[in-house]
């Protein structure tokens, strides 16, 4: 009954602080007179953001420095994985289009300046990588969950590679990372997760019952810049990879001085 009474004040709070969220970047969108930069608006992401995961009892456990340009690359567990890299670094996100018919969410994704992708087309010349690569281009970091689904953290899925396209074609660096959620108080990483038939209203209201949430964020030493989109994929996918094993041999007690996934060469 706890559980339950704590998760159902945990939405009223949600929900309060996305409107407040928007509110405030309404409010700074007027007051620059109808245009703010995409700076500002990753910024003012990122103060929401930290708020939400404070709000929310959710603890951000950082390693490695986060980019403030470039592509960022990662495997997806949850919906959390939005609040996370969003406070760990101004950014903005690649998203299915699907979400931006969610009540609220989808508004706020929208204001937040969320790239939506019709998964059913070819994203290749599509306006959403026109897009992505003049956000590149612009030195804002932009956070691409490449698997096209979340998953129960067991494994990390091939990437697609279309995606990749705009960081090779604005020489922008693309640098891997990997959320997680260590076993904590009353749950497993798994219970985090938004995976396979899990519906998203029932998930996040589990989630929001948890008296403390700690996530982990694990960013590879350095970007690199690549000439070939599929190779791309293919070196990132295994720095993500290797940067979950860290993650999970952390998790289990392993020793923590593993050492960092190798880089390829930059090309170019």
């Amino acid at each position: 009954m706890l559980k339950t009474l704590r998760g159902l004040v945990r939405l009223v709070i949600l929900l309060g602080s996305l409107v407040q969220a928007m509110a405030s970047l309404w409010l700074l969108i007027l007051r620059n007179r109808g245009h703010i930069s995409t700076r500002q608006r990753a910024e003012a992401v990122q103060r929401s953001c930290r708020m939400l995961l404070r709000r929310l009892s959710i603890e951000l456990d950082l390693h490695g420095q986060p980019p403030r340009d470039g592509l960022i690359v990662a495997n997806h567990l949850s919906f959390l994985d939005i609040l996370v890299f969003g406070a760990a670094t101004p950014c903005i996100f690649i998203s299915k289009i699907e979400v931006l018919r969610w009540p609220l969410f989808g508004r706020a994704g929208a204001l937040a300046g969320t790239v939506f992708v019709d998964r059913s087309r070819s994203a290749i010349g599509s306006d959403a990588t026109a897009r992505v690569e003049e956000l590149l281009r612009e030195g804002v970091c932009v956070v691409l969950f490449p698997e096209g689904t979340s998953t129960d953290g067991s494994h990390v899925l091939a990437f697609y590679s279309s995606f990749f396209e705009p960081a090779v074609l604005s020489h922008s660096r693309i640098t891997a990372a990997a959320v997680g959620y260590p076993r904590g108080e009353g749950y497993i990483e798994s219970d985090i997760c938004y995976y396979g038939d899990i519906t998203f209203f029932p998930r996040l209201l589990e989630t929001l019952k948890l008296r403390r949430v700690v996530s982990r964020l694990d960013f590879a030493q350095r970007g690199v810049i690549y000439e070939n989109r599929k190779e791309a994929a293919r070196h990132t996918r295994a720095e993500v990879i290797a940067l979950r094993d860290r993650q999970i041999a952390a998790s289990t007690g392993v020793a923590e001085a593993m050492p960092q996934p190798a880089h390829p060469v930059v090309a170019g």
